[in-house]
């Protein structure tokens, strides 16, 4: 399987203070983070000091009921965090070449706020926004939004995949030179080139057309998470990055020829699709370092804390079940299927007790973790890329900011030192980085000839 270049993908993805469930109880974490804007900023600038292809922010829209209720009788686990899109309109003005990324449910929005927030995104940061396209897994979003149950799994998918084409054309609503922006002739832009999307679906009516013009990039980056079936149907046709987990190499290696072999027959080649599995490095100058890193984290699991992720992650109750017995037989989920069936793989894989598989879950949530020297996790990372298991890599720091302070200063020299990864921003914008084309516009070319100007 060709690719276009040899050099790694890789993206800061920042939560709070750090990806493991325990991050916030450490000492060097910064325990506000989620609402301390100078704390992302300062990540946001070591990302692009390093030369990071984009920074992430997920996202979810509801307390977790299991923290109002259960754990709040004896522990809770991190809460309180801003709204994405808010923050990066910040961090758009805090950096200059980085590509933002950011979390929006195609389940708890409607296509044309988040055509409108992603475009206006774009523009800010000239050119480096990108959109992560979920449907939601966490059921008690759905209370939130007036409704007593969340969607069918299949449902949800059908919702995203007209809501993405939606989106997308409401991107194209303009072409790229409709604003002239004529002050002598009173011509603000050419009504020719702009085109009424006049969308009917089953899911949505949207007449448009957008108040915004098209983005700097044609289209923020599609980004999509989710690897059930459904989920590489809808990236196949139309992600232009994957955020993904998987834990061994086989298992990305499969994923990644499987959903690579799905572009052809949407018309895509191999290199249209980046696949970024997420990757939790906990980094040490020797193993032992990186090994009492990862340990100390561990130590700081609350018990009932590690337990409910758990049960959140697979979609069931384990109160029935002793701690030390095996995970048992789990009913399909109605939220992350693809999560579940990583967990519960992993278990039967290593044998692993329910107090096991918790602590597992309590650092990555399934993803990849790696515990070693710079140059031990480089290893893993080349070993990946090479046999086509990957094209990047999300990186979910432990704790922050020391985590990411390890990855800038250890793992990216290393990087670069055997020519993976870049030493120079060459691009300007997010599809630049990550080398995308820039899509045309859908419909230029049929615009009438000799349109008649818009006065104003």
């Amino acid at each position: 399987m060709a690719r276009r270049d040899e050099t790694l993908r890789l993206g800061a993805f920042l939560y709070p203070g750090g990806h493991h469930v325990a991050a916030w109880r450490h000492p060097e974490a910064q325990a506000d983070a989620g609402i301390n804007a100078a704390h992302y900023r300062r990540l946001a600038q070591v990302a692009e000091a390093a030369k990071f292809d984009l920074v992430f922010l997920a996202d979810g829209v509801s307390v977790r009921g299991d923290d109002l209720d259960a754990l709040s009788r004896t522990a809770t686990r991190y809460v309180g965090q801003f709204e994405p899109l808010t923050l990066l309109s910040h961090l758009s003005a805090a950096t200059a070449r980085i590509g933002l990324v950011a979390t929006a449910s195609t389940t708890y929005n409607d296509p044309y706020h988040v055509a409108r927030k992603f475009a206006s995104l774009d523009h800010l940061s000239d050119g480096r926004a990108g959109w992560n396209l979920v449907t939601s897994a966490d059921a008690h979003e759905a209370c939130n939004f007036g409704r007593e149950s969340h969607l069918a799994h299949a449902r949800r998918y059908a919702r995203a995949e007209e809501f993405v084409d939606v989106v997308t054309g409401l991107w194209d609503t303009y072409e790229d030179d409709a604003f002239v922006r004529d002050k002598a002739g009173g011509v603000f832009f050419e009504p020719g080139k702009l085109h009424v999307l006049g969308h009917e679906g089953a899911h949505f009516s949207v007449r448009g057309p957008l108040n915004v013009p098209r983005p700097p990039q044609g289209h923020p980056v599609v980004v999509q998470a989710g690897s059930s079936e459904a989920g590489k149907a809808l990236a196949a046709r139309t992600a232009e990055v994957i955020f993904t987990a998987q834990v061994t190499l086989g298992e990305a290696t499969a994923f990644y020829a499987d959903v690579k072999g799905r572009l052809a027959r949407h018309g895509r080649a191999p290199e249209d699709l980046k696949i970024m599995p997420g990757a939790m490095p906990f980094l040490g100058r020797t193993r032992a370092e990186a090994q009492g890193r990862y340990d100390a984290l561990q130590d700081l699991v609350h018990p009932v804390v590690g337990r409910s992720l758990l049960e959140r992650m697979l979609g069931v109750d384990l109160s029935g079940h002793p701690e030390d017995g095996p995970v048992p037989d789990v009913p399909e989920t109605n939220g992350g299927r693809s999560r579940q069936e990583l967990l519960v793989a992993l278990a039967r894989r290593e044998n692993l007790t329910i107090r096991d598989l918790s602590l597992r879950v309590a650092g990555a949530r399934g993803h990849w973790t790696l515990v070693g020297t710079a140059a031990d996790v480089a290893d893993a990372l080349q070993e990946r890329f090479e046999a086509y298991g990957a094209d990047g890599f999300n990186i979910m720091p432990p704790v922050l900011p020391g985590g990411l302070d390890d990855v800038a200063a250890l793992l990216i020299p290393e990087l670069q030192r055997r020519g993976l990864f870049r030493t120079a921003y060459q691009g300007r914008t997010l599809r630049e980085h990550l080398g995308l084309r820039r899509p045309p516009h859908r419909v230029r070319g049929s615009r009438p000839e000799g349109s008649r100007a818009a006065a104003g």
